[in-house]
């Protein structure tokens, strides 16, 4: 048999700590990416502007020594032509003509001198008019109608023109993206990576950590001398084990010693009280006269009181201490409750109480077949004693979500206000009870030892209501 429960991975532990341990790793391979990222795009920068330095002078003295002549526009531009050739970082472009690089010279009145470039030289003067560049110190330059800049340089010639050497940040976008692409598939490659390491270490250290908690849960309820599941590393977890194992032994140490003073206290009280009720039914047998039998069966019944509350106060201390000693059996609810209904039927029926039963049919316990039998003895006791005639007690049975459901209800005057807050304490007993105190306290103590649940209240109507649950038969696998 089984009583596992498969729990929901995303409500596991170990899900929220792969999560955030993933999440942080996330957030740091991330940074260390755009620190990365950063360099990168500084370095090309560093590299293009060099090369954009070094080239404009190249320009500038071959166009200081070229004469002005009708070939000066033809050396020049074939000068710059070869400039865009040797472009860092250059990848193949879909059209032969150059698109990367532009070659600009402007005379001292601003008209243009010389153009090599792709397309009309008016957008690109219109924009390097817009802006102050400054010689040996490279600048963006944004030409309208084009969606990618070019990084230009400037060079002031003797004759006071200026020559404009602009490199596209076509190529190094596009390596930048292609970084980028590669990070991100590497970065999320080894995000699930880490996620199924953590998950994967967590979730067998923590499977570990739930066995020590259905093995812990389970003792007390079924045997005292079970103990939780250790191994042999010596880490946090396992010395929680030994730990617990260690607890466990004087715990059980402690439940051994009460129950020999239970049991030797019960002894010491039950022997005189067997001998003196011994004596006295000698004497009752002995005696002639009626008057002289009625002191001596008033005080066997005194006694038998006596005995049962004793029984019951050591009963309940046991299981309020979880000490009740059970004796686990499979029970029909349904079968005993009618035979204990037949054997109470008589003695509710002359004091005019009816009882009725509506029970879902058979429903099979496991538990203690004496204890709960003596649980469903106090419940009738309790209506045998409280309620006036012509009350019914209805009893309702039924399974649900995994435990039977036994409800008890009359239609009597219910319970009093002052005990309705503390029913289920020891020697708590409405004003008009002749009783001790110990019957809903047993009948707590009883479902308690049993894993269940027990609830009483007045009904809204009139009477009372009385509650409780106790789990079914663990389903057996096959």
């Amino acid at each position: 048999m089984s009583s596992k429960t498969a729990k929901p991975v995303m409500h596991s532990a170990a899900w929220r700590i792969s999560l955030w341990a993933t999440l942080a790793y996330a957030c740091g391979t991330m940074l260390v990416f755009l620190s990365l990222h950063q360099f990168v795009e500084n370095d090309i920068q560093r590299r293009s502007d060099a090369w954009l330095a070094g080239e404009v002078e190249v320009l500038g003295d071959v166009a200081a020594r070229t004469p002005k002549d009708a070939l000066y526009g033809t050396v020049v531009g074939e000068v710059a032509e070869l400039a865009s050739k040797e472009v860092p970082n250059k990848m193949r472009s879909e059209s032969s003509a150059n698109d990367s690089v532009f070659f600009l010279q402007v005379g001292s009145d601003g008209g243009t001198r010389l153009w090599a470039g792709r397309g009309r030289v008016e957008p690109y003067l219109a924009a390097i008019r817009k802006i102050v560049i400054i010689p040996d110190h490279p600048s963006d330059l944004q030409v309208e109608g084009l969606q990618i800049p070019f990084r230009v340089a400037a060079l002031r010639m003797g004759d006071g023109s200026r020559i404009y050497l602009g490199l596209s940040e076509r190529d190094q976008l596009r390596v930048l993206r292609n970084l980028n692409l590669r990070f991100f598939f590497v970065w999320a490659l080894l995000v699930l990576l880490g996620f199924a390491i953590v998950f994967y270490t967590t979730k067998r250290m923590l499977s570990y950590v739930r066995e020590i908690s259905e093995a812990a849960s389970r003792i007390g309820h079924s045997e005292m001398n079970a103990r939780v599941p250790t191994n042999v590393r010596n880490d946090e977890v396992g010395h929680l084990a030994r730990t617990l194992n260690g607890m466990l032994d004087r715990i059980e140490n402690s439940m051994h010693q009460l129950h020999t003073i239970t049991d030797a206290l019960a002894h010491d009280l039950r022997s005189p009280l067997t001998a003196i009720r011994g004596k006295l039914e000698m004497s009752l047998s002995a005696a002639t006269h009626g008057e002289q039998a009625e002191p001596i069966v008033s005080a066997i019944d005194e006694l038998d009181r006596l005995t049962e509350f004793l029984n019951a106060s050591l009963d309940v201390a046991e299981a309020r201490a979880d000490a009740l000693r059970l004796s686990r059996s499979e029970i029909d609810l349904d079968e005993l409750l009618r035979v204990m209904i037949d054997l109470y039927e008589p003695s509710m029926s002359e004091k005019g109480l009816q009882v009725r039963l509506h029970s879902g049919g058979d429903i099979s316990i496991d538990a203690d077949a004496a204890l709960i039998h003596r649980m469903i003895a106090n419940l009738f006791d309790n209506e045998l004693k409280h309620l006036p005639a012509s009350c019914t007690v209805t009893l309702h049975l039924e399974s649900r979500d995994g435990v039977a459901v036994l409800s008890l209800e009359d239609d009597g005057p219910g319970f009093a206000p002052e005990v309705s807050a503390s029913l289920f304490e020891r020697r708590v007993k409405g004003k008009d009870s002749s009783g001790h105190g110990l019957g809903l306290a047993f009948v707590d103590a009883v479902v308690r030892a049993h894993g269940g649940t027990v609830t009483a209240t007045n009904r809204e109507a009139r009477g009372a209501r009385i509650e409780l649950t106790l789990p079914l038969v663990p389903a057996r696998v096959m």
